[in-house]
């Protein structure tokens, strides 16, 4: 039973990923806003909406391992898996005028912050206060940058092809089609799971993680194929962003969240090392290609964390 519901759940994130990218720059082209920010924003909360679930029930049943576990893991996977293995299907060039560098220091100082907060064992009320206020101010930040480029570049944008209203209808489509494909996938991921007796914490980074990053994984690779790069690395980073800031940040100020000393002392240092080879993977910022090579050290890396986890 929980192989056809990770299979169903497969098939209609595979499909919804696309229609999210299709939808998200649709209206991109209506609002004059950059695809890149479009990727931070719509495509990154709706892509991000799974883990958020998934954090709540966790926390809420009395599992915090897999809610803070999941959001580790998400963000390790996102960069680790997802873009390694859309760059492996498509070298992608970062843009010299993106922010693309900045959106990276506003994932690691996240990722720093989280660190910091979580050395008491507990992301509390006014912690998660803190989150959401910065992921408030990065999102205006962006917004405002990204319309002030369009109007200075008239040219930067494709008109669009699709009427507003079914652009919007097929984004909402696509949002049920992930909530849905992503309740189905994480309950049978779960499922087979337990049945092999796995910690709550590898549980939560590997499996969990694993189902709730797919929404990331089919958006990008169909934003790939259809060479809407900037929403690939764009989905990404914001989902990261997301998952830290908006994820904890509603979580904790719901509930206080508990993390574990082993997500402290070994998963959120491996989360924090595959941000930094993402800078690596950027550089030269001049001329920044992600090759093949690199998706595939990318995809080394998230192998190696997930032996790691099942044999120590």
């Amino acid at each position: 039973m929980g192989i056809l519901m990770i299979l169903a759940g497969f098939v209609l994130l595979f499909f919804s990923g696309d229609w999210l990218v299709k939808s998200s720059v649709q209206i991109a082209r209506y609002l004059k806003i950059s695809t890149l920010v479009v990727g931070l924003t719509v495509v990154a909360f709706g892509t991000s909406a799974p883990e958020l679930l998934v954090s709540l029930k966790a926390v809420f049943d009395g599992v915090p391992d897999i809610s803070v576990g999941n959001v580790i893991g998400s963000n390790i996977a996102n960069i680790a898996l997802v873009l390694g293995l859309v760059t492996i299907i498509l070298p992608i060039r970062v843009s010299k005028g993106s922010s693309v560098l900045f959106d990276w220091v506003v994932m690691m100082g996240a990722s720093l912050l989280f660190f910091i907060f979580a050395q008491n064992n507990l992301i509390e009320f006014y912690e998660g206060v803190i989150f959401l206020i910065i992921i408030v101010i990065y999102l205006t930040y962006s917004v405002i940058k990204s319309r002030k480029q369009v109007n200075k570049l008239d040219d930067i944008l494709e008109k669009p092809t699709l009427k507003i209203k079914y652009a919007i209808g097929l984004l909402v489509l696509s949002a049920v089609g992930l909530y849905y494909g992503s309740s189905l996938l994480v309950n049978g991921v779960v499922i087979v799971a337990e049945g092999l007796n796995i910690s709550e914490r590898v549980i939560g980074v590997s499996v969990v993680a694993f189902g709730t990053s797919v929404p990331e994984l089919a958006t990008s690779i169909m934003a790939a194929v259809k060479k809407e790069t900037a929403i690939s690395i764009g989905n990404i980073i914001g989902s990261n962003i997301f998952n830290l800031l908006a994820i904890l940040g509603i979580t904790s100020v719901i509930k206080p969240i508990g993390v574990s000393d082993l997500l402290i002392s070994v998963d959120i240092w491996w989360m924090i090392g595959v941000a930094a080879l993402l800078l690596l993977a950027m550089l030269p910022f001049k001329n920044s290609i992600i090759n093949r090579w690199k998706g595939a050290v990318l995809m080394c890396t998230y192998i190696i964390y997930m032996v790691s986890l099942f044999i120590i």
